[in-house]
């Protein structure tokens, strides 16, 4: 790919300390891999350096709460492409829709899934009742908006989860997310309503195998490796879920024995996980890439969680990683082919 001027838009309290006095990426300036896990701004930094190193010239822009950031920006620097790894906007998650529709209005390329279905996978209840009119399994779930009366449904059976509805999906998620009585979902529906402030959706817990599935394209679309969550010092991993500790706490980590790799599967359950994967980003009008979540019964029967449009793609996350397996791709090849996909986006075209 010939040289393209890159504009890198992530939130403000993202940008990584080394570009907050520099106008490049200092490509000598390495993160310790024991400090990836807590760093917050990973996947910006791992972004930048390699498209620094891929001889592309990179302008990192923290966004908050101005669109006029994003205007004077294109108009001065005049990007080939805006690489978008923006998940909110003004502190609002399903605001990230208005900001690629923004740059849409302004006629500028980015990166990542367009708005329609960002907005659709962002508000997971919607995107639920498109899965079951299109036959693929989802758990069965219920909405508890703030500021209205809890009426558990007679068609929900427990145990159940409690999340965010249109939050990143760990956030507020741990064990006490897991509720086997009514009692207990009263409690966290209003820990999500009250704490977090936000709507919170419950659905049976499906006990089970975890796994990821990367899909990148606009119309036609790749599948890669299916991933697999392990638990390899829990009693009971079935019962297991990727919790907010399950990802970012080490020492939670260890004492869980929680890693992630190819999945071991048989071919034909491997290709039955992809095209479930598959199914699901279309029903869903995602492009770009996205990561789909599922699990899967003692019955094999496979179940989508979730649907992540512009997942988490530091070099050493489930995307990337599972990118690598099988298919000779680098970080710099998963880099260059989601910008190649910006590129050839059409807004409105459907096929």
């Amino acid at each position: 790919m010939k040289s393209k001027r890159i504009l890198v838009l992530m939130h403000s309290d993202l940008v990584p300390p080394p570009m907050q006095d520099a106008e490049e990426m200092p490509l000598d300036i390495i993160l310790k891999d024991e400090d990836r896990l807590e760093t917050p701004w990973t996947t910006e930094y791992d972004v930048l350096r390699h498209l620094t190193a891929m001889n592309h010239k990179v302008k990192a822009l923290g966004i908050y709460s101005d669109l006029t950031k994003i205007r004077t920006a294109i108009e001065e620097f005049k990007p080939h492409i805006v690489f978008n790894l923006l998940e909110e906007f003004d502190g609002e998650a399903v605001f990230d829709s208005n900001v690629v529709s923004y740059l849409e209005l302004l006629r500028t390329p980015y990166t990542g899934c367009n708005p329609r279905g960002l907005m659709i996978s962002r508000d997971k209840s919607l995107a639920k009742k498109i899965l079951t009119y299109h036959r693929i399994k989802t758990p069965k779930f219920a909405v508890f908006p703030k500021n209205k009366k809890v009426k558990l449904s007679k068609n929900l059976s427990f145990p159940l989860i409690v999340k965010c509805l249109d939050e990143d999906a760990s956030l507020g998620l741990s064990k006490a997310s897991i509720v086997h009585n009514e009692e207990k979902l009263l409690e966290r529906v209003q820990y999500i309503n009250t704490k977090i402030g936000v709507d919170a959706i419950v659905e049976e817990f499906i006990s089970g195998r975890e796994f990821y599935i990367g899909v990148i394209g606009n119309y036609r679309f790749e599948l890669l490796p299916v991933w697999e969550v392990f638990y390899e010092k829990s009693e009971k991993p079935e019962k297991e879920f990727y919790s907010r500790s399950a990802k970012w706490n080490e020492k939670y980590r260890q004492r869980k024995g929680i890693d992630s790799g190819k999945a071991k599967i048989s071919p034909e359950l491997e290709k039955k996980i992809q095209e479930v994967a598959k199914r699901t980003y279309k029903a869903l009008s995602l492009n770009g890439y996205a990561r789909i979540d599922v699990r899967m019964d003692e019955n094999e029967n496979i179940y989508v969680i979730e649907a992540n449009p512009n997942p988490n793609i530091a070099m050493d996350d489930e995307f990337a990683e599972s990118s690598y397996h099988g298919n000779h791709w680098d970080y710099h090849k998963v880099l260059q082919k989601i910008i190649t996909l910006g590129l050839r986006w059409h807004p409105g075209r459907n096929s």
